[in-house]
Parts: C-alpha cells; sequence; structure tokens
C-alpha cells in the first residue's frame, strides 16, 4: 500500500458530501451539528472543510489555530475532542492569520482540495463529512475529481424554507444529477424561530419549502431544523448544543436526521 492510500480514505466507511445552490443557508451549522449527533451515537467522525474562503468548522467547534503536524501517511487531523472521536482538516488551520483572506485562482485551490482528500491521515472513521462552498463551481469537481477512487455515499442538501433558496438547491440537484453524486437527502435549515423565553417555534420566514423540493424532484426529506438563540451561541462560542440542551426540540430535530442520515448508509 502506497503513501496516498494509506494517508487518504482507506479506512472511511462513508463520504458524505454537504452542499447547497445557496450562501448562508447553514451548511457548516448543519456539518458541524451532524458531526457531533454521530458521536453522541457513538461513531468516529471526521470533517473536510473545503469551504476555502470562508472555513467557519474551526471556530464553530472551538479548536482554534492548532499547528498542522506530518507523519509517514501525511497531514494528521486536528481533533476537536479528548478522546479522539471527531477529526478536523481546514484551510483554517493553515492560515498564518484568521483575518487572512484566501484570494487564489482556481488551480491552487483545486490543489489544496487535492491535497486535503489524498494527503491527510484520517485513519479510522466511521464517516467523513465534506462542508463545501455554495454552488458548483471548481471547489466541489476537484472534491469530486480527487474522491473518483474512493467510494462517495452521496450527498445532503441543505436549503432554507423561500423559493429564492429552494430555487438554487434544484440547481444543486441537477449537478449532482450531472456528475452521478447519490442525494441521500434534503435538510430544511432555519425553519420556523424557536422563542427563547417560552420555546414555541414561529414560521417568521415560511415553512416546508424544503420538503416541498424533495417531494417535486424524488429526495428523500431528512427534516427540519429550526433557527434557534441557542443553538447559535453554542456555535459562536464553540460549546455541544447537543449535550447542553438535550431536553429542546432543536436537538431532537438533529438527531432525528443525524440517525436517518446514519441508517441510510448503512442499508
Amino acid at each position: 500500500m502506497d503513501r496516498s492510500e494509506k494517508g487518504s480514505l482507506a479506512e472511511v466507511k462513508h463520504v458524505v458530501l454537504v452542499l447547497s445552490g445557496k450562501g448562508g443557508v447553514g451548511k457548516s451549522t448543519i456539518t458541524a451539528e451532524l458531526a457531533l449527533a454521530l458521536i453522541h451515537a457513538g461513531k468516529k467522525v471526521g470533517i473536510l472543510d473545503v469551504d476555502l474562503c470562508g472555513p467557519s468548522i474551526p471556530r464553530m467547534l472551538r479548536v482554534g489555530k492548532p499547528e498542522v503536524h506530518q507523519c509517514d501517511a501525511g497531514w494528521v487531523p486536528v481533533y476537536a475532542d479528548a478522546q479522539q472521536q471527531l477529526a478536523l482538516m481546514s484551510i483554517g488551520f493553515l492560515l498564518e492569520d484568521s483575518d487572512e483572506a484566501v484570494v487564489w485562482r482556481g488551480p491552487k485551490k483545486t490543489a489544496l482540495i487535492g491535497q486535503f482528500v489524498s494527503d491527510v491521515a484520517w485513519g479510522e472513521l466511521d464517516v467523513l463529512l465534506v462542508d463545501t462552498p455554495p454552488g458548483t463551481s471548481d471547489e466541489h469537481l476537484a472534491v469530486l475529481e480527487n474522491l473518483r477512487k474512493h467510494r462517495v455515499d452521496g450527498a445532503v442538501l441543505v436549503t432554507t424554507p423561500q423559493a429564492v433558496s429552494t430555487g438554487d438547491v434544484r440547481r444543486e440537484i441537477t449537478f449532482c444529477k450531472k456528475t452521478g453524486v447519490k442525494i441521500l437527502g434534503i435538510v430544511e435549515n432555519m425553519s420556523g424561530f424557536v422563542c427563547p423565553h417560552c420555546s414555541e417555534c414561529s414560521n417568521i420566514f415560511s415553512k416546508g419549502g424544503g420538503e416541498e423540493l424533495a417531494k417535486l424532484t424524488g429526495s428523500v426529506f431528512l427534516g427540519s431544523v429550526p433557527l434557534d438563540p441557542l443553538l447559535a451561541a453554542s456555535l459562536e462560542e464553540g460549546r455541544d448544543f447537543l449535550q447542553e440542551f438535550p431536553e429542546s426540540s432543536t436537538y431532537t430535530a438533529i438527531c432525528d436526521i443525524a440517525n436517518t442520515l446514519l441508517s441510510s448508509l448503512d442499508a
């Protein structure tokens, strides 16, 4: 077995892309919370953050800016927990200054994504979640190209309820079909607002757009996640929302989505 095989995805059971045609719908939020839910279900999880211009995962999981080390098999991922159940790799770990802008042309982005896929020593993982930027651009094509020699289980698509978002996600569905990526399901994020005082959920935007999109496109609807101030605060501060608020409806929504996804992967 050569270095690229040892240092890449040979021991990763499932690879799942997190996609959306729209920016600001909460792909990184869903990625982070799915990872935490899977860990609480006893799984070993990795997150590959390929949103090169806006890496949010390091902050959301409060890992700061650790040094990335190398071993014989490649780059050693950064672990977000002492038990080493959650492994991470992000350009956020490689920037000298967190405020530094990544002003790169396509070829340089493609080269780094290639390194992330082939040169990170992930080791044994039950699920690797790939957090992507919005759209259907160079980064997405680079990820798929570099993953071709490995099995990609499929993609979770994230949308908000409004038609302007679901319209863009339709294009992402077309992208998946053109590139042969299986759609594992659609998540409707920011579906209602949970009052921090009484916990009642109000539909301040709209509701049901993601579920309707799933019906129209013949996709699985994984579930809805509301706008929850407690979840937002947890992500801002890098705390584990699922551990701290197990009685909340948002906790139930996230865990149900993670369990449905897990059942689909293990089927």
